[in-house]
């Protein structure tokens, strides 16, 4: 026998006497034993299963005031067997939401019991779900930022899924970002979540290699487009003809982690789309008026639109949004003149006869 056992204080005259029809004990007993059960130095298999056995037989016996002080000792307790939970929290009332609200861990027994207790506990279980998976994120974007190490090197695909993640997730973008072991162009997808100086040298390892490729014509007149619709006001408008003209979802300013940055993007969506620096400004000064009342970020937005250059703009564009930008202008295509299906016509080459290549030569006669 386990010495937790052997030191398990005697309580059969206390049981024997809640036995008694004329005392109820019960309750006295349901609390004496959750103070025995958290005063406890080890609280082995033994000790557990024998809490949990007289404690889920008590609750549904007592008062829901006994109910009430249990709970707000078990529930804090990492060690309270599930069943003890699920049968606080099939009381429903007080006690169940205390159940949900603060403890450590919630297995499915428990969210089930604390369902079927008819209690309205629907907003406070989406919001411990919430919590949990908050904090579960920041804990292994807690991890991210240690020291990279040969073992725990990040691979590709492992990467990859991080990479997703935070694109909406700051505390996760903050850890890759702060890792010093990623390459600075393996961190394009999150130029939105950098500081000015890391977006500085995101900018140049991108442009580095955009470059080196070819990059459709801007759409003609598509500045003069933008303004006009800017202007009036119409931002769905101005909108749908800059993502109409880049190739992108009308929706696009919808994928910034936040309000704060949406012009960001949207200041990199204008550089790709080649517009010129005094065409952005008056965008910047007309489109939104919050932002055009602020003359700090006005100068801002300017700043960053000159720091930018277009190639690097449409790859790091491509980047945060994770799609494909079109390799030629939108609703334009080059067809060669030459080409078979050339709708222009040839003119149809004259059949020569070799015979009047060469002029003819006089038969001498005798």
């Amino acid at each position: 026998m386990t010495s937790s056992v052997i030191d398990t204080p005697d309580l059969t005259g206390l049981i024997e006497l809640s036995r008694d029809p004329g005392l109820d004990l019960k309750p006295v007993l349901l609390r004496v034993q959750t103070d025995l059960f958290l005063a406890a130095p080890i609280r082995d298999r033994a000790v557990l299963s024998s809490f949990a056995s007289l404690a889920t037989g008590l609750i549904s016996t007592v008062d829901d005031e006994t109910v009430l002080t249990v709970a707000r000792k078990l529930a804090r307790c990492p060690e309270t067997p599930q069943p003890v939970l699920a049968a606080l929290a099939a009381r429903g009332g007080e006690a169940c939401l205390e159940v949900i609200e603060t403890a450590h861990l919630l297995e499915p027994i428990v969210i089930a019991a604390a369902l079927a207790s008819g209690a309205d506990v629907g907003a406070a279980i989406a919001a411990r779900a919430e919590r949990d998976l908050k904090s579960r994120h920041s804990a292994e974007a807690a991890e991210l930022v240690q020291p990279p190490k040969s073992d725990v090197a990040l691979d590709r695909s492992t990467f990859d899924d991080l990479i997703s993640r935070a694109r909406h997730e700051s505390d996760v973008a903050s850890a890759l970002l702060a890792r010093s072991d990623v390459a600075v162009a393996d961190l394009a997808p999150l130029w939105l979540h950098a500081e000015s100086a890391l977006r500085v040298k995101i900018h140049e390892a991108v442009a580095a290699t955009a470059a080196l490729r070819s990059h459709p014509q801007a759409q003609r007149d598509l500045g003069q487009t933008l303004t006009g619709l800017s202007r009036d006001g119409d931002v769905k408008g101005f909108t749908a003809a800059l993502a109409g003209a880049l190739g992108l979802p009308t929706n696009f300013l919808a994928s910034a982690p936040n309000p704060a940055s949406r012009y960001d993007l949207l200041t990199l969506a204008l550089r790709a789309a080649n517009l010129a620096e005094a065409e952005a400004v008056y965008v910047f000064l007309t489109l939104n008026a919050t932002v055009a009342r602020s003359a700090d970020r006005v100068f801002s937005l300017v700043q960053l639109f000159r720091s930018l250059t277009r190639p690097a703009s449409r790859d790091l564009l491509a980047a945060v949004l994770d799609l494909k930008l079109p390799e030629r202008s939108v609703g334009s295509e080059h067809r060669p003149y030459y080409a078979p299906d050339a709708d222009k016509p040839r003119p149809v080459a004259e059949r020569i006869s070799p015979r009047n290549i060469l002029p003819a030569r006089a038969r001498q006669t005798v």
